[in-house]
């Protein structure tokens, strides 16, 4: 397999196909590209309606994919000579990564070619490079990263935003990442008419910041029109609770928030298997216990919710985890493609600009 020049071939493929084209930055995250393609592997082994684009090192890329049936005749290689790290500036990377793959993934929604793009790279400059190149829906004014935080709920998860977009928020943001947050939601989940929490210190609603109150009535004052339950202010413990389906939160609270949950989750694990390897007893109990501990372990995986979306862009990115393994990235993938399939980005930019105030729709 050679690395294309011509940008619309794999686009006209899938079309042909009647696919999703998908790209995919195959050289971001912590497990290099072996995990990324053995992820989209997994991917179209399930889902016969995807087709990829895979930006990266075509040295690196093409013996990994020609070890691949499952992607034979899905997957087309852009190769990009750079590589976006961990480490990298994202202001840096705005001025200097023209030639990187996260940059060519991007660069393929911006054009059309590809439906959506996914990426396990640098959080930071996936969310600049995303906001210069395929810039901010009408009515938004910061973008937002929303993920299915594992709860309680029917649907066994609530989607919460913002977790690292940005750490700040006013009002009039908050407001907005609710209403991003619905059609999530909505298109996402097939939650119809879903409950909508504010996280706070507490759920009276004399408690919290300025910004906190101001924002709790411009939500409210949303609700009839955007077709949502406003549950009012909500606490930590209700993220994996059942009384809301959307936490709105900032950036700053929701990646702390989401941090300690994936800590808590790793620790209990550590402490089931020291528990049950303490003892013969404890270890013939943690077989009679296997098939109800691997009921526990898939729910609560979190590699079966990987993926954050970009909310408020000209365009769907999906941001796995940096350390996803195939498995990881297979559900990011899942998920970047039910969304595209879903339409879910054009109802996003229908629903924000619904609610513009009159002024800004004549701007």
């Amino acid at each position: 397999m050679t690395a294309l020049t011509d940008h619309n071939k794999a686009k006209a493929n899938a079309q042909s196909e009647g696919r999703t084209l998908i790209s995919v930055d195959a050289m971001g995250g912590d497990k290099g590209p072996a995990a990324v393609v053995a992820g989209c592997s997994l991917s179209a082994k399930v889902n016969p309606d995807i087709a990829f684009v895979l930006h990266g090192d075509a040295a690196q890329l093409e013996p990994l994919v020609a070890k691949t049936p499952e992607l034979n005749g899905l997957c087309e290689i852009r190769h990009a000579t750079d590589v976006v790290t961990m480490d990298d500036k994202p202001s840096h990377v705005v001025r200097t990564g023209r030639d990187t793959s996260m940059w060519s993934a991007i660069e393929s929604v911006r054009t059309g070619e590809a439906a959506v793009a996914v990426s396990c790279g640098n959080t930071g400059a996936l969310m600049a490079l995303s906001m210069i190149r395929l810039r901010k829906l009408e009515g938004v004014n910061r973008p937002a990263i929303a993920v299915l935080y594992p709860s309680s709920n029917p649907q066994g998860f609530n989607v919460m935003l913002d977790v690292g977009a940005d750490v700040r928020a006013d009002a009039d943001d908050l407001m907005r990442f609710a209403l991003m947050g619905i059609s999530y939601a909505r298109n996402g989940m097939d939650i119809k008419r879903p409950r909508v929490g504010l996280l706070n210190v507490g759920t009276e609603e004399h408690k919290g910041r300025t910004e906190l109150k101001e924002a709790y009535d411009l939500i409210r004052a949303h609700e009839d029109d955007a077709a949502f339950e406003f549950v009012g202010f909500v606490e930590g413990g209700d993220i994996s609770g059942d009384v809301a389906d959307v936490i709105v939160t900032d950036g700053f609270t929701g990646n702390v928030a989401i941090k300690t949950g994936e800590g808590t989750a790793s620790l209990v694990g550590h402490r089931l298997r020291e528990a049950f390897s303490y003892s013969l007893w404890s270890r013939i109990a943690s077989v009679l216990a296997y098939p109800s501990l691997q009921r526990l372990r898939i729910k609560i995986d979190p590699r079966r919710v990987n993926g954050g979306v970009f909310l408020g862009l000209n365009g769907t990115v999906v941001k796995s985890h940096g350390s996803a393994d195939a498995t990881g990235v297979s559900a990011a993938i899942k998920l970047a493609a039910q969304l595209s399939q879903n339409q879910f980005n054009d109802k996003l930019a229908a629903r924000v600009a619904a609610t513009l105030p009159a002024e800004e729709k004549a701007e």
